[in-house]
């Protein structure tokens, strides 16, 4: 297939900024929704969604998860997702259970949902090694392998902090080579077009998201024999991206302030070769050696990254300061669209 950077650039655009829908509509279009925890100058899933979801505010996701059918869990990364993807991952690798899972799996059965802080109450306050070298709490910890074998699930949050609940949901899942098929179409339907390279790459996170499904090294090259991924080659790169994916031609004529974690954003490989910008997220980069500041998102004008901004909240006024990587000095349209993102984001960040 015959296609420039500019048409994949704009088939990135169309397919991932769809018309804002509702909450529970967006989330099921995308799939997958990666969260954060840093609030700076908002949680990376309320910036995701902001863009995709009509009237949408910070903290609408946690506010109406208990609501909606979604779960939390892995799949490239840790964030929300929509039932249809949560049975893909499902059933993980089955063990048995030690003591303490099955002590907690009791204790969790006798509340309605609970809060790691509630279950140290019954099991202590114990601190173990974590898999970054540092220590946590042994009921966290507890929790999070009985969450991630699907035992249990997340019921809601209170201040950031997941409660949980028994899983009660069982399905009927389809057969391993089909779900394995499915999650790829739907990695590439959330981040592509991706070079075939970085979709391998990212495959390879099931790994740990569905570790029982095999073929994870040759699904790839199936898919693109079988057209269910289309694919084109610029610059000596092969994109692909699902042969499904319905295309809007409409042009672009908006100012966006992208998270670091957006879907547009997220392959930096992609980022780079797309908008011809080196980006980095700096917020776990020393402060002496950061180059455009702690939290500073990506700028999407028309179909062009062409700077980055910073937000933060300083005595109640919202402080927005842009940083250009490309000149737009004569377009006369960019003042007012970017006075109107600015807006946009003054009103997502007031709650209601």
């Amino acid at each position: 297939m015959e296609s420039t950077l500019k048409d994949l650039r704009q088939h990135a655009i169309s397919v991932s900024l769809f018309k804002p829908t509702s909450l529970s509509r967006a989330v099921e279009r995308l799939g997958f929704v990666q969260a954060d925890p840093i609030r700076s100058p908002a949680r990376a899933q309320d910036l995701i969604l902001r863009h995709r979801v009509e009237n949408y505010r910070a903290g609408y996701l946690e506010q109406h998860y208990p609501a909606l059918d979604l779960e939390e869990d892995f799949l490239y990364a840790y964030g929300f997702m929509p039932q249809s993807t949560w049975q893909l991952l499902h059933p993980r690798r089955e063990r048995e259970l030690s003591p303490d899972e099955q002590r907690v799996l009791v204790i969790v059965a006798n509340n309605k949902r609970i809060h790691p802080r509630e279950l140290e109450a019954y099991l202590g306050a114990g601190r173990e090694r974590n898999d970054w070298g540092g220590y946590s709490k042994a009921t966290t910890r507890t929790l999070q392998s009985l969450h991630y074998h699907g035992f249990l699930r997340v019921a809601e949050r209170e201040n950031g902090i997941r409660l949980y609940e028994l899983a009660a949901r069982t399905h009927e899942p389809a057969a391993p080579d089909e779900r394995l098929r499915q999650l790829v179409l739907l990695i590439a339907s959330i981040l592509g077009p991706l070079s075939d390279r970085s979709l391998r790459a990212v495959v390879q996170h099931l790994a740990h998201a569905a570790p029982t499904l095999e073929g994870r090294r040759s699904i790839v090259t199936q898919l693109i024999e079988t057209s269910e991924l289309a694919h084109a080659v610029v610059d000596q790169v092969r994109y692909v991206w699902p042969a499904s994916d319905q295309i809007e031609a409409s042009q672009n004529e908006t100012v966006r302030f992208l998270a670091p974690f957006d879907p547009l954003v997220w392959d930096r490989k992609r980022f780079e070769h797309f908008w011809n910008w080196s980006y980095r997220f700096e917020a776990y980069t020393p402060a002496a050696k950061r180059q455009l500041g702690y939290y500073a998102m990506p700028m999407l004008w028309r179909d062009d990254i062409i700077g980055w901004v910073t937000i933060s909240n300083q005595k109640g006024n919202l402080v927005v300061e842009p940083g250009f990587k490309k000149d737009i000095s004569t377009d006369l349209n960019f003042d007012n669209e970017f006075e109107a993102e600015v807006e946009r984001f003054r009103l997502f960040l007031q709650k209601r």
